[in-house]
């Protein structure tokens, strides 16, 4: 850098304030008019109403402040005006830069005077009156009507100039003070009215026997209008009890939802009528079908067929609306649909159980010719079991009679444990699933009030027994699994429930054991005076060989064979010894 350059001073730049800029600063602050000041006016009144009824006094001491607030800052403000006025050619000069006119002075000190006025009105706030808790404060504008933020109403409306005397302006402020106060509308709160939800019509169907059994199950649920049928049972609901009947259902096979009825004539009837329901509400192509077919003296001449035109159906609907259709799958299919056949009637069913409900979650390991988990439920419920009560199965097997009558003393809902169908609908709900579930596992109780007893010869069964009670989560104290013969155990009580499937069919083989029922019988009147007895058996001679007269005979169906329930009262003084 050469000398010259240094020794040269250096310049700054500066910016000058112009006349225009002056201007700016002297003029009045813009006023901010349309919708959103009128929403922002709302908002600042509704909120000195909500702080007026929590705290009037705190409120009328922030009033008072603020109102002796601007009468000081007036006083400073006349107090600098006097020292402009006394330091002549000041005032004078800055007009004359900014080429602007001396503002008028009774206008300057009209706002002062207002203000003062106001003060010495001496006329303290209004309290809002106090609501009771069943009112409600509609915000109100100065016209006291509801104001709509949104609505279009065009500009804020223009004020009224100020006057040019004090007595003008103390008399403009109590022609309008009424006007400018917010009026206070009250409202009684009405209640809302509740949606109500869509209902379908619902089969059940359950083991042959079980259908009174069922029906009152249903009604203890809350579902007042089932009614027994054929195989089954029916009911209304919506689908949040459709999701609780699944849940809490011990006797149910399934859950049907009925989504189409119509008569037909043809096969291709059902065509049309699979067509023409919305499937779209609950699957899509996405999803993989399964379509079964039952049918009760329908004059159809095939069943395949008609399956077939019930999923073409279905098929064909989907297709034309989401332009792919779904594939089909027997084993684990997404959606079920069922299609039942009466008759010249044809109803559709939409399955939200998924697997059979007898499907607990905690059978894998069976024995010989099982029980299904809804019959032995049902064989509890027909003989009248007390779960307060003990109960005995000489003949325990794989322990199903015994763990379903755990679960019932302790209140587990029997699909506790296990997915359903409607899991994997459209629209399903995962949250409110969750909480339904949470709200069944929070009352479950948590010991049993009264022993649960089972035997059998084989050990091999007892193990499986205990295999199933303990995926149950079940401990050993509920239920106590022994290897025993049944003619010669000994009564846990005094009193008690003895529910059992003893052998019979195939498990009894091509020789019968015939002193087994003389000998079990000495053993019942013997160690189990007081107690009540049911057996379900194919062996319709089976009270002969007991000796025993039943009081109660229901018929079941274990799977395809023709059963019967014998309840028996076992008396300490009615039967002699074998």
């Amino acid at each position: 850098m050469s000398s010259d350059e240094q020794d040269r001073p250096r310049k700054t730049l500066t910016i000058k304030k112009t006349a225009r800029d002056a201007y700016a600063e002297d003029a009045p602050k813009r006023t901010r008019t349309g919708a959103r000041a009128r929403l922002v006016a709302q908002q600042e009144r509704t909120k000195e109403s909500i702080e007026r009824q929590k705290d009037p006094a705190a409120y009328q001491r922030r009033k008072d402040e603020e109102a002796r607030g601007p009468r000081g800052a007036g006083r400073g403000q006349s107090a600098r005006g006097a020292s402009d006025r006394a330091t002549p050619g000041r005032g004078a000069s800055d007009r004359a830069a900014s080429g602007r006119p001396a503002p008028d002075r009774k206008r300057a000190d009209s706002p002062r005077r207002e203000t003062e006025s106001g003060g010495r009105s001496g006329r303290a706030p209004q309290r809002a009156p106090r609501l009771r808790d069943d009112q409600y404060i509609a915000p109100a504008t100065p016209a006291g009507r509801f104001y709509d933020p949104f609505e279009d109403d065009g500009p804020a409306p223009e004020y009224q100039a100020e006057p040019e005397h004090e007595s003008d302006a103390v008399d403009s402020r109590e022609q309008h003070e009424d006007r400018r106060e917010p009026a206070v509308e009250v409202r009684n709160r009405r209640p809302r009215e509740t949606r109500q939800a869509e209902t379908f019509p619902i089969f059940a169907p359950c083991p042959q026997g079980l259908e009174e059994a069922l029906t009152a199950e249903m009604q203890a649920l809350g579902f007042e209008d089932a009614r027994a049928g054929r195989a089954g049972c029916s009911f209304t609901a919506d689908w949040a009890g459709v999701q609780r009947a699944n849940l809490y259902s011990r006797l149910a096979t399934r859950i049907l939802v009925q989504v189409a009825h119509a008569e037909i004539s043809h096969e291709d009837d059902i065509l049309d009528l699979a067509r023409d329901t919305p499937w779209e509400r609950w699957f899509g192509a996405e999803q993989t079908l399964r379509v079964d077919t039952s049918a009760i003296k329908s004059p159809v001449q095939s069943l395949q067929y008609c399956n077939l035109r019930a999923k073409d159906g279905i098929c064909d609907r989907l297709r034309e609306l989401e332009g792919e259709r779904p594939s089909i799958d027997t084993v684990r299919p997404d959606a079920r649909v069922h299609l039942f056949l009466t008759g010249h009637t044809a109803t559709l069913y939409l399955d939200t159980s998924g697997e059979s409900l007898f499907k607990r979650g905690w059978r894998l390991d069976k024995g010989e010719a099982p029980l299904r988990e809804n019959l032995a439920a049902g064989m509890l419920a027909l003989a009248g079991w007390d779960p307060a009560a003990p109960l005995l199965d000489p003949f325990c097997g794989s322990g199903t009679i015994l763990i379903e009558a755990a679960w019932i003393a302790l209140g587990v809902p029997p699909g506790i444990s296990r997915p359903f169908g409607f899991e994997r609908l459209r629209g399903h709900d995962a949250y409110r699933w969750r909480d339904l579930k949470d709200d069944a596992r929070a009352r479950i109780l948590p010991q049993l009030d009264a022993p649960l007893v089972g035997y059998d010869l084989d050990p091999q069964a007892i193990e499986f027994a205990r295999n199933n009670a303990e995926r149950a989560w079940l401990t050993e104290d509920s239920i106590r699994f022994e290897v025993g013969d049944a003619r010669h155990v000994t009564a846990p009580a005094d009193h008690g429930w003895i529910v059992t499937n003893p052998p019979y069919g195939e498990r009894m083989g091509t020789e019968q054991d015939a002193d087994l029922w003389r000998d079990w019988a000495t053993c019942l009147k013997r160690n189990f005076a007081g107690w009540q007895l049911h057996v379900i058996t194919s062996d319709l001679t089976l009270p002969n060989q007991l000796r025993l007269k039943p009081k109660r005979r229901v018929p079941l169906h274990n799977g395809s064979l023709d059963c019967r329930l014998f309840g028996f009262e076992l008396v300490a003084a009615g039967y002699r010894d074998a």
